[in-house]
């Protein structure tokens, strides 16, 4: 991609309308100061001292933080949070964010807010280093009258947006906001990009736009994790065939693949490393790179592209789940098109 396409397709990012559906965290980073740790009087336990407290959106609010980063016109987020501390940070941390709108996220007493507690280590001249997390999530299903709310949100947000993203983050099926019933209404969107993703792999979802990595490739379309880029690069076209929409593959320090139903495949390597990594958060910066690339109307290649020189940004951001803006997404392009020339 050279300067011009990047700015081109870039550049329509301040027109797009992009919805978000999907499991929104709060991840809570506490930072611990090794130096200042204590012996508890009453139980003899060692006391690890908090000397910061951060809090941002986490799950699909990594997808919103990454659309922001890109300076998105308008972001529009369905899901839920609790009403409980842990809600009124997760909402007042999105509230904060420029161009995002509220009316479709929900606050409620019928759910916990899912929470990523995470103490980091803090030592001097060394990578913060997590220890054991701590989570808060919801062990019952999630009910009716609040899957009734998102459906009617979806419903509504069809006609309004370009692109909608779906996330599925919850290990519990039916506990979150990507439900049966919710994902069968996503037929309101046939004629929109919708990009969906789940960590529990994409089985039982709508034919969409499909991005998985390698592991639910495989558990998916019966082909073994480990098989040879070309063996990945067929069940990825077989599968985009069958559901007649884009799919994408991540490959770890392999790249991405990306297959259409035409026959369109195309296969983009990640970028070299350069320092330490910390890999958190990389498939979302994809994600939303690629809605935001496709729905400005970039071609395959250009948005495999964009995808992967954002996911170098976040890997190289060490103790939080990081971001990465055009300012910095660019260099990495232009230099990588200078390399290969």
């Amino acid at each position: 991609m050279n300067d011009a396409r990047f700015h081109a397709i870039t550049g329509r990012y301040a027109s797009l309308r992009i919805a978000i559906l999907g499991d929104f965290c709060l991840d809570r980073y506490l930072e611990i100061d090794p130096t200042k740790e204590e012996t508890s009087i009453e139980t003899g336990l060692p006391v690890h001292n908090v000397v910061a407290v951060r809090a941002q959106p986490g799950g699909a609010g990594t997808i919103l933080n990454n659309l922001v980063a890109l300076g998105i016109g308008a972001i529009y987020p369905v899901g839920f949070c609790g009403n409980d501390g842990e809600g009124y940070e997760l909402r007042r941390a999105i509230a904060a964010q420029p161009s995002v709108r509220l009316d479709h996220f929900l606050c409620t007493d019928q759910r916990r807010t899912f929470t990523y507690c995470k103490p980091l280590l803090l030592r001097p001249g060394q990578p913060p280093r997590e220890l054991n997390r701590l989570d808060s999530k919801n062990w019952t299903p999630t009910p009716r009258n609040i899957e009734d709310q998102l459906i009617a949100s979806l419903a509504m947000l069809a006609n309004q947006s370009d692109a909608l993203i779906v996330l599925e983050q919850v290990d519990i099926p039916e506990t979150g906001a990507v439900t049966r019933r919710v994902r069968e209404s996503l037929g309101a969107w046939d004629t929109a990009l919708v990009i969906a993703d789940s960590r529990r792999g994409l089985r039982g979802f709508p034919p969409l736009t499909f991005k998985m990595n390698a592991a639910e490739l495989a558990s998916l379309a019966g082909v073994a994790a480990n098989s040879h880029l070309d063996q990945i690069k067929a069940a990825a076209l077989s599968l985009a065939r069958q559901n007649n929409h884009p799919v994408f593959v991540t490959l770890a320090e392999q790249g991405i693949i990306g297959a259409q139903p035409d026959g369109t495949i195309e296969h983009v390597p990640a970028l070299p490393t350069r320092g330490p990594i910390d890999i958190v958060g990389a498939g979302d910066a994809v994600t939303a790179n690629l809605a935001a690339a496709l729905a400005a109307g970039a071609t395959l290649r250009e948005a495999l592209e964009l995808a992967m020189a954002a996911a170098s940004v976040v890997i190289h951001q060490l103790g939080t789940t990081g971001t990465a803006s055009l300012a910095q997404i660019r260099p990495l392009l232009m230099e990588t098109q200078t390399a290969r020339r």
